[in-house]
């Protein structure tokens, strides 16, 4: 009520429309800042997986390992010639002893050599290497045998080499060296009952001479493993974009299922009490499927002998208006029972034989 008693004036209908347009722009606003939260969850979530099963499921693609050749010299008649083969002891564990090469994956092993362009190696000719893999306990797992030999240059060819390189040569970017690869295992697969601890190289060769060596263990991949090496990126994209499409559904079942609330189950309907029963028997129940008899069964059994002998002449007058009475309550209760109602009970009988048992018991 307005002061002086006038009813208060309605508010203006463009205020009211500001008003409802402000509350629904602040709900879908709302709406939209808890939709933009879930979806970055959704997709940290997404990057996770994705980056769980690519460092679970994807090996090392290469194990590279220097290899530190030693050779004795306590030989008598020291000279050009080395008292022993070049070997080296390396280890295909990781830094913590644990596996690098992954059960069931094939890995092709060769072997690097930097030899220099001297004399010695070029009047060397061919050499062999030699591969050893062995497991726990120094036990041998595979062997390989390869040989290898420095290429060959005419000297016109590293005349033309050396002036055109010399540059590089004089300021130490490059040095007169060739690099050899060989490999030694193709296809080499790791056995899952004896894992390969490491691996022995020795150099078959008194008089050879290297600047370094090294192992290299490339994994050869195939299928999904393929996929994820050779196309990393389109890989990540369709993996996060997976598991993103993945986990949006399932929040929007389990919101759909769970988020609503409880539902809340309707009462049952209570059933309508059959035509013409007794509130409360036999609800539900059809009484005209189930005919009953409606005559009521005879008694006819020895009664208690009475003092005095029955006579065989007609019942009194008295015991005739009973019969009548209840002949007539036994109609009307098969009236009822068609009717579909509950018949009335009979009263029962005090002391003695009924007049109809005495009446029964005197015809007989």
């Amino acid at each position: 009520m307005a002061p002086g008693g006038f009813p208060a004036a309605p508010p203006p209908p463009l205020l009211t429309w500001g008003a409802q347009v402000g509350r629904g722009a602040r709900r879908a606003l709302l709406r939209g800042a808890l939709g933009l939260s879930l979806a970055l969850l959704l997709l940290w979530a997404s990057l996770f997986l994705y980056g769980s099963f690519y460092w679970a499921y994807l090996p090392a693609a290469a194990v590279l390992r220097p290899l530190h050749l030693a050779f004795r010299s306590d030989c008598e008649s020291p000279g050009p010639e080395l008292c022993s083969f070049p070997t080296a002891n390396v280890s295909l564990l990781g830094e913590h002893r644990e596996k690098v090469l992954l059960y069931g994956q094939l890995y092709r092993i060769s072997l690097e050599l930097e030899l220099p362009e001297s004399p010695v190696n070029r009047e060397l000719g061919m050499f062999m290497v030699a591969l050893t893999c062995y497991g726990h306990g120094g036990k041998p797992l595979a062997t390989a045998e390869r040989s290898a030999m420095l290429h060959y240059r005419s000297r016109l060819l590293r005349a033309l080499h050396t002036a055109a390189f010399a540059g590089l040569f004089l300021s130490g970017f490059a040095e007169q060296s060739q690099t050899l690869e060989l490999e030694l295992m193709a296809r080499y697969r790791e056995d899952p009952y004896t894992p390969t601890v490491g691996a022995l190289v020795e150099i078959r060769s008194r008089r050879v001479q290297l600047y370094g060596a090294r192992l290299r263990v490339h994994a050869h991949f195939s299928g999904l493993r393929y996929l994820l090496y050779h196309f990393p990126l389109t890989s990540a994209v369709l993996g996060v974009a997976g598991n993103w499409t993945l986990l949006a559904l399932l929040t929007l079942g389990g919101y759909l299922q769970w988020g609503r609330g409880p539902r809340r189950l309707r009462p049952p309907a209570q059933e309508r009490p059959s035509q013409g029963g007794a509130p409360g028997v036999g609800e539900g129940t059809d009484l005209s499927a189930s005919p009953q008899n409606s005559e009521e069964p005879e008694v006819v059994g020895a009664a208690e002998p009475s003092p005095e002998p029955p006579l065989l002449s007609a019942a009194p007058k008295e015991e005739e208006g009973q019969e009548e009475e209840e002949e007539e309550e036994e109609e009307g209760g098969e009236r009822r029972e068609e009717e579909g109602g509950t018949p009335t009970p009979l009263p029962l009988p005090m002391d003695g034989p009924s007049p109809r048992q005495r009446h029964v018991c005197s015809s007989s």
